[in-house]
């Protein structure tokens, strides 16, 4: 079957977006191209057959570089790309070899000219936790710790070092901007960032922000920018809005006069500046060119209802800067989205759980309904009310796979074998030893400066307590270090050696095996230990013992989600909480009107990614946690300046509970209720 049958399924803007400059019958390296995107418009498809089309007409995959935000989408991408390629019978391709994260794809160009930029090919990556361990450290050792006032703890100053990183923001305006708090320690801060870089050399670590900093500086070499960009006749981009300033400065040192390259993304879901990502990238995409970019609009959804739709349009319409799109859909429908005015929190989750149920009855399961709020403490009371009436849910935000300590143990056994000088990987094995603190694991690690790892454990004494398992550590790292096991049985060497400790740590040690289970399975798809560290620190998958709420027994159960967890998710039904002044926007994203504007755009990703029901929950007071002045208290609410009255005719406006009705279980009144003598008399057998 020709390529062109294929391509029936795309309306006439995907098709024209996939075609772009690709000429009959070669693939030319067309100017570059902006695929604005709108939510629920098909994105993945209309890439997938660009990727397919240049392939089929002659590009070579080995020579095509697909840069998405997650290996997961990369490798959909991937799947979607072979099988319209496939079922048209063109050129076979069995992938893409230059496809993933940045940050992936940064980590093997790095490996690969390392030894043209002063790096050692053999780098090991610190993930977040491993970072903000080493910025601790290095923040004791320069005497940080002992100032009269409180310097800022680990997290804030990993967190500022990031931000500057991959803002390229000044330090000094950053901090004003961002941290006004810690102003005062600005000069402080630039010592221990300095101290920090020079930690990660001396032992050889890479953090995430590295692997897109070294990429940049080494694209700031005229020679090695033109052979890395050399290597690519294309490249794609997906999601372009939630690029930083670093990931714009690559890809424009990749192809500076566009040639072959082409972004895909929607600026009215750029929603993760607290990321650093900038939706200027998006916005100026077009003018960074001579001609500028071409642009396509893919406006037509296939997801949510004309009513939606209409609703979502008109509050992102409001927005002082945009692509100008209004999404358009053939699922009509009569119901006007909702907006609820509530009384209060309680009120709100009572409302809640009606129209769930409600829904369920009607034929729409738990797993097709969403929940959706702007910060993850809004939902404390509708999940004691969901708990309350039986009703399963699972939360989104739990802890991810290589935060759950008993992981994090495991790895860094293989991330101290793959570099002996990475401080902190050692520090961590050490102290997994009853009766090694850290004191002795410092005085220990202290010691490694030019002498061989192996000799060193062999020759050191323990403290008494320890010396039972000292000898089975130094077994094992003598078998990691020398690589005489080979992989991947190094991981079940460890994972033998660690199950002591498991059962030792944790209580809960038999779930959490199963986890190391799931490593190990995961280990052997990989061809050496380098290739498993490097790519399970960027992109890890979920735990099975740290989901945040999921049920055991329940097959369907409700959804719970930030806002920003649940951008590129869909259900049938969503609602969305405290859709009111101080929670959407939320009061700590006011100050400046482009954090107004992320805001705005963050209410419009909430409501695209409902089907067919929308209700937008209006509590006319909410209850507010640990105010810096007043402590608890109730907050009387305003619905949120996004929906002025000018456009509330594309809601249906109600109240809840009804005129004359009453839901909210009334408050209960002091009474004086002697109940012991009930609870004695349960236990009797005439009971």
């Amino acid at each position: 079957m020709p390529l062109k049958h294929s391509f029936a399924s795309l309306n006439p803007k995907q098709r024209r977006a996939a075609e772009y400059g690709v000429a009959e019958p070669d693939a030319a390296c067309a100017g570059p191209l902006l695929i604005i995107a709108g939510a629920g418009s098909g994105k993945t498809q209309t890439l997938a057959h660009r990727v397919a089309k240049l392939i089929a007409h002659g590009a070579d995959p080995r020579r095509i570089l697909l840069l998405t935000f997650s290996r997961r989408a990369a490798k959909e991408m991937e799947r979607r790309v072979e099988r319209i390629l496939n079922k048209a019978q063109a050129t076979a391709c069995s992938s893409i070899p230059w496809s993933g994260t940045f940050h992936a794809v940064g980590a093997r160009l790095l490996r690969e000219f390392a030894h043209l930029i002063g790096l050692d090919p053999a780098f090991t990556i610190h993930d977040r936790e491993d970072s903000a361990d080493l910025m601790n450290l290095v923040r004791h050792q320069i005497g940080l710790t002992e100032q009269e006032q409180r310097f800022p703890l680990k997290a804030t100053c990993l967190a500022i070092y990031s931000k500057a990183v991959n803002s390229g923001q000044p330090l000094d305006r950053l901090l004003k901007q961002h941290f006004p708090w810690v102003t005062a320690f600005e000069e402080d801060l630039r010592r221990l960032f300095e101290t920090y870089v020079e930690a990660k050399q001396g032992q050889h670590v890479l953090d995430y922000d590295d692997l897109l900093l070294y990429w940049a500086e080494l694209m700031k070499v005229p020679e090695l920018a033109s052979d890395i960009g050399a290597l690519f006749d294309h490249v794609l981009v997906d999601e372009y809005q939630d690029t930083n300033a670093i990931q714009a400065a690559i890809l424009l040192a990749l192809k500076p006069d566009g040639n072959g390259l082409t972004v895909v993304g929607d600026d009215a879901q750029s929603i993760y500046g607290f990321r650093a990502a900038n939706v200027r990238n998006i916005l100026d995409f077009p003018k960074q060119f001579k001609p500028p970019a071409a642009i396509i609009t893919l406006d037509r959804n296939y997801r949510s209802t004309v009513p939606i739709l209409n609703a979502a349009n008109a509050v992102i319409a409001l927005a002082k800067e945009r692509f100008t799109k209004d999404l358009w859909s053939d699922r009509n429908s009569a119901e006007r989205p909702a907006l609820v005015t509530v009384r209060d929190d309680a009120a709100q989750a009572g409302f809640l759980v009606e129209r769930v149920l409600a829904n369920r009855e009607a034929g729409v399961a738990l797993k097709d309904q969403a929940v959706l709020f702007r910060t993850s403490h809004h939902s404390a009371v509708l999940e004691i009310e969901l708990s309350r009436r039986n009703i399963p849910f699972v939360k989104f935000g739990g802890l991810k796979f290589l935060e759950a300590a008993h992981i994090k143990d495991l790895l860094a056994v293989l991330r101290w074998a793959e570099n002996p000088l990475d401080r902190m990987t050692g520090f961590r094995v050490l102290q997994l030893l009853p009766g090694i603190g850290p004191g002795t694991a410092g005085k220990l690690l202290d010691r490694f400066a030019g002498r061989s790892a192996i000799e060193l454990l062999a020759s050191f004494h323990p403290p008494a307590r320890a010396a039972e398992d000292w000898p089975a550590l130094t077994l094992l790292m003598q078998q990691l270090w020398t690589k005489a096991a080979g992989w991947p049985t190094e991981i079940d060497l460890v994972r033998a050696w660690y199950q002591p400790f498991l059962e030792q740590k944790f209580a809960d040690a038999l779930v959490r095996a199963g986890d190391l289970d799931q490593l190990a399975k995961i280990a052997a798809g990989y061809g050496s230990r380098q290739e498993f560290l490097t790519d399970l620190t960027l992109d890890p998958p979920q735990a099975t013992s740290d989901e945040a709420g999921k049920p055991l027994l329940d097959e369907d159960y409700l959804i719970l989600s930030t806002i920003h967890s649940a951008k590129g998710q869909e259900w049938k039904a969503v609602s969305i909480l405290n859709v009111v002044d101080g929670c959407i926007p939320s009061d700590l994203a006011t100050g400046t009107s482009e954090e107004i504007e992320e805001e705005r755009r963050l209410l419009y990703v909430a409501m695209t990614r409902a089907k067919d029901e929308l209700n937008l929950i209006v509590p006319q007071r909410f209850y507010t946690h640990q105010q810096a002045r007043s402590g608890d208290k109730h907050v009387y609410a305003g619905r949120t300046r996004f929906i002025p009255a000018n456009i509330c005719t594309h809601f249906n406006r109600a109240t809840w509970p009804i005129a004359g009705e009453s839901r909210v279980k009334a408050p209960i009144t002091a009474q004086s209720i002697d109940i012991r003598e009930r609870l004695r008399g349960m236990w009797s057998k005439a009971s």
